[in-house]
């Protein structure tokens, strides 16, 4: 039996169509008839296991969440990213080219794009910690420079 269903409801963004999700049994957080995020086909959200798309969250293009993954706030999936394990996007955060979310990773309000893969949360904090690195240097670059 299939957990989810698309509804009626839509928006349409960049030439794509996305739908919202309706729950169609109780699994893990989630309560039948409860609606959810947005997507554009039921290849971007599995029918297998717990994973969700809740609140304003959206799943597009050949993205694809799954095992017990959450995608909730504004988060944005898409191209061919991917979001499984226990991994849970949310706030405004942006995952998208071939990046992959997996393990216990939360992933709040910062972009990953292509070739990023992070499985354990330190791995997440150690890539926020570089990229700050990289933004105060390029910050004290510009500053020489002007």
């Amino acid at each position: 039996m299939k957990k989810y269903k698309l509804t009626k409801e839509k928006k349409e963004f960049l030439g794509k169509t996305l739908f919202r999700i309706r729950a169609l049994k109780n699994f893990s957080n989630v309560k039948k008839g409860e609606l959810g995020g947005w997507i554009e086909k039921e290849s971007n959200l599995s029918q297998e296991e717990n994973c969700w798309v809740s609140g304003d969250a959206w799943v597009f293009g050949d993205a694809w969440v799954y095992g017990d993954a959450m995608v909730s706030g504004n988060a944005r999936i898409y191209g061919d990213a991917m979001v499984s394990g226990d991994a849970w996007v949310y706030g405004n955060a942006r995952v998208y080219g071939d990046a992959w979310v997996y393990g216990d990773c939360k992933i709040k309000d910062i972009r990953l794009c292509s070739r990023f893969c992070f499985k354990k949360q330190e791995d997440v904090k150690k890539w926020i910690k570089l990229e700050k690195e990289f933004e105060q240097e390029e910050n004290e670059n510009e500053n020489k420079n002007n």
